[in-house]
């Protein structure tokens, strides 16, 4: 066969472009050659397009036929206006854009350049060539809020009035056109590197399809056109085609391509989108739910989860979430993530059937909370999870998975977690979902210790992306990341301390989306602001711009009195016995015991990790009182203990010193005055 000559024709120049050598392109000539094939080399710049040709001319008498009439221009008018001149324009624009971190591009492509038309391969090429640059300017200015599109219009101009009738170009004019322009021009418009039709009043969307291929190799052997022959329909087979729509999609397949000809599984069809392959499996796995899990904790994993996330004793604030003997001890809101990643973490969605996926290939997308109530600093959760939807997004999959976490039953906290299967589209399957929460300035910087990560899996995620660089490399990152759902922890308790004063009581629930990950030793930037109830956040890493959480709020409850929420009584406390006989005593001594005791003790009385019910002992005013309820005034002391633990101090089985030391019974406020406890449990309120 004859050699395609520009495939040969090579300069030899070093990768920068400099020198010049014909060495490169003989060594290549004299391969083909000796196979029994046909080529010669040329030297020449592909520049030189008539020099180039004329070689391929001299050594085989032919080259082609319609295409020769309208290569020599390539380089000349046409590229100059099209691409040439729209390169020149932006490039002279972009540094103005950057500097005032906005920018919107629109390039003009042509459905010559998408699908080609005979007769233009000049303007085709330029054409193509604008999708291709502002392909790269969207990847490049993102980070600058420099966002470029490309439109393909179909329209009436002066170049076809002459060759379409006036009621067809009255139906493609411009005005038609304009709209979509104008839209992708506005700063409320977030689409970037896309590609449009437009004409006659319709606007479509285009993106790339690629099937699922085929490998055509073997482990420790060449590969063979052969081989190539005897597989093309399975190359060009689309079935359960994917959609990539970026280079590291598109990268990601190779990689997996390279893991199975490692493996030695031999030419094979089709090896990417397990999940995919199965399609017929993904719609029963919808409704599914996953096996019950259940979360039992202390204050320790609230102390824990809360330095997981950036709380500091250099902070004052911070104090109420790190030191469970504060008088205001409190878990952060966002630990509601924890128990209900059981579900997932303990292998619940391997046992969906229907769910054939590699796990490697998972990401979080997105992350909603929602809070019924304060979460409990301690006690047994249960954790429900559901697939509430799947969705097809061409390049992967979205498993949509609602988890309900109850305090005996009544529910604390709801999560929908949104997971990417990345390489698991093209099943057929809807785009979006009426399941999914929707998304729709002040600024706190915080740097991110190198230790965050590994101080954060202690919380329970202990995927090793966020703690080994290998596994880290094997996923594309340069070294491992910060958890998602601690960046999640940090904007939330920027805005918690923004705008609720750190009361965790206030918190409502929260929506982010997952756009980028964080590097630990870098500086998150939350910026906050609030519209009527809601408070928005953006999350950026100082040092790139790059934004890593978007599209994300905060709601907050409006703010009470601060008295704490008690659970409705179940089945009654042991414990109304004894305070029903304290607060008969204090009718009869009430005076006496001030004397002896002069404070004000609040108790909180718990049952199943929750607060069950509130009393105040005051010691301190007249003749003494016993309060029920929410306490209006400020206590000296509160304990709190459970309805259990209480009886076992009271009878005497539990030592109160020994009960503190062991967690059961937590002390708020002035500790020294707990010694007077005796004085009031044993003296008078003996059963």
């Amino acid at each position: 066969c004859e050699c395609i000559f520009s495939r040969f024709n090579d300069l030899g120049g070093d990768i920068k472009g400099g020198g010049k050598s014909s060495d490169a392109a003989d060594k290549v000539v004299e391969e083909i050659k000796a196979k029994g094939g046909k080529a010669v080399a040329n030297y020449d710049s592909v520049e030189d397009g008539e020099k180039l040709i004329q070689t391929a001319l001299d050594a085989f008498g032919r080259i082609g036929k319609g295409f020769i009439n309208t290569f020599a221009c390539i380089s000349d008018l046409i590229h100059r206006v099209h691409l040439r001149g729209s390169f020149m324009v932006t490039r002279a624009a972009w540094n103005h854009m950057k500097n005032q971190k906005f920018g919107r591009i629109i390039m003009t492509a042509s459905a010559a350049g998408i699908y080609g038309n005979f007769g233009q391969a000049n303007y085709s090429a330029a054409k193509l060539g604008l999708l291709g640059l502002a392909n790269t300017l969207a990847i490049e200015g993102q980070k600058y809020n420099i966002h470029c599109n490309t439109i393909a219009p179909t329209a009436g101009s002066r170049l076809t009035e002459t060759v379409m009738p006036p009621d067809l170009l009255e139906s493609l004019k411009a005005e038609y056109v304009a709209p979509l322009v104008l839209w992708l021009s506005h700063d409320q418009c977030q689409e970037n590197g896309g590609l449009f039709e437009v004409g006659a009043g319709w606007i479509g969307k285009l993106r790339w399809e690629r099937s699922q291929g085929c490998i055509v190799r073997n482990k420790n052997q060449g590969m063979f056109p052969e081989t190539v022959r005897d597989q093309w329909d399975n190359i060009c087979d689309f079935t359960n085609a994917t959609k990539p729509a970026n280079i590291n999609e598109s990268v990601a397949t190779l990689v997996e391509v390279l893991s199975r000809v490692e493996a030695d599984e031999g030419i094979a069809p089709n090896p990417t989108s397990a999940m995919a392959t199965a399609a017929s499996g993904i719609s029963p796995a919808v409704g599914q739910k996953l096996p019950q899990s259940t979360f039992s904790y202390s204050h320790t994993q609230c102390i824990l989860y809360a330095l997981g996330v950036g709380m500091s004793t250099k902070d004052d604030h911070h104090l109420k979430f790190l030191y469970e003997g504060h008088e205001d001890f409190s878990c952060l809101p966002t630990f509601g993530v924890i128990p209900s990643q059981a579900a997932m973490m303990d292998g619940g969605l391997g046992s969906v059937p229907g769910l054939n996926f590699d796990f490697t290939r998972l990401l979080h997308g997105e992350q909603y909370l929602e809070l019924f109530k304060p979460l409990p600093t301690s006690g047994t959760l249960t954790s429900q999870a559901r697939i509430a939807d799947v969705l097809d997004k061409g390049s992967g999959a979205v498993i949509l998975l609602d988890v309900h976490t109850y305090s005996d039953k009544e529910l604390v906290c709801y999560n929908q977690y949104s997971l990417f299967i990345v390489g698991a589209g093209g099943f057929g399957g809807k785009r979006t979902s009426d399941k999914a929460m929707d998304i729709s300035k002040r600024s706190n910087l915080t740097l991110i210790p190198r230790f965050q990560a590994a101080l954060y899996r202690l919380s329970g995620d202990w995927n090793p992306l966020h703690i080994d660089p290998s596994f880290a490399a094997m996923g594309g990152f340069k070294s491992p990341i910060l958890h998602g759902l601690c960046s999640f922890g940090f904007a939330a308790r920027h805005v918690l301390k923004q705008y609720a004063n750190n009361d965790a009581s206030r918190f409502k629930s929260i929506k982010v989306r997952f756009v980028k990950p964080v590097l630990p030793g870098q500086s998150l930037q939350t910026e906050m602001w609030k519209e009527g109830k809601r408070i928005h956040i953006q999350c950026k890493v100082k040092e790139s711009g790059a934004v890593v959480l978007s599209g994300a709020y905060v709601d907050l409850h409006a703010a009470a009195d601060g008295s704490p929420q008690v659970l409705p009584e179940a089945g009654g406390l042991k414990s109304e016995l004894v305070f029903a006989e304290i607060g008969r005593r204090i009718k009869d001594l009430g005076a006496e015991m001030v004397k002896k005791v002069n404070a004000v003790f609040g108790w909180e009385i718990t049952k199943g990790g929750n607060t069950a019910a509130q009393w105040t002992i005051d010691l301190k005013t007249g003749a003494g009182a016993l309060h029920k309820g929410p306490y209006s005034g400020k206590t000296d002391v509160t304990i709190t203990v459970s309805d259990d633990d209480f009886m076992e101090v009271v009878q005497g089985k539990l030592n109160p010193q020994k009960a503190f030391f062991a967690g059961k019974l937590k002390v708020r406020g002035n500790i020294m005055l707990s010694q007077k406890l005796e004085v009031i449990l044993k003296d008078y309120a003996k059963l």
